[in-house]
């Protein structure tokens, strides 16, 4: 194998070995919405756990929309 003058990362490589394998259309499709699920759950996480650690409250949420909309 060729070394490669730039690093790929971890999910670059994984995602090189899963392009040679040719998906039909509704696996695609499976694979695109398991990554998306995936990254939206973490982003959750991050929000849930900032949420906590910030003490926040449901009244919190409501204020910070209304500046949004208002």
């Amino acid at each position: 194998m060729a070394t490669l003058k730039y690093p790929l990362s971890n999910i670059q490589i994984e995602l090189m070995k899963l392009f040679g394998t040719n998906l039909s259309d509704d696996e695609l499709a499976d694979l695109k919405k398991m990554l998306s699920n995936y990254f939206a759950n973490k982003a959750i996480k991050a929000a849930d756990e900032l949420w906590d650690k910030q003490g926040m409250s449901d009244e919190d949420m409501d204020i910070l929309l209304n500046k949004r909309s208002g």
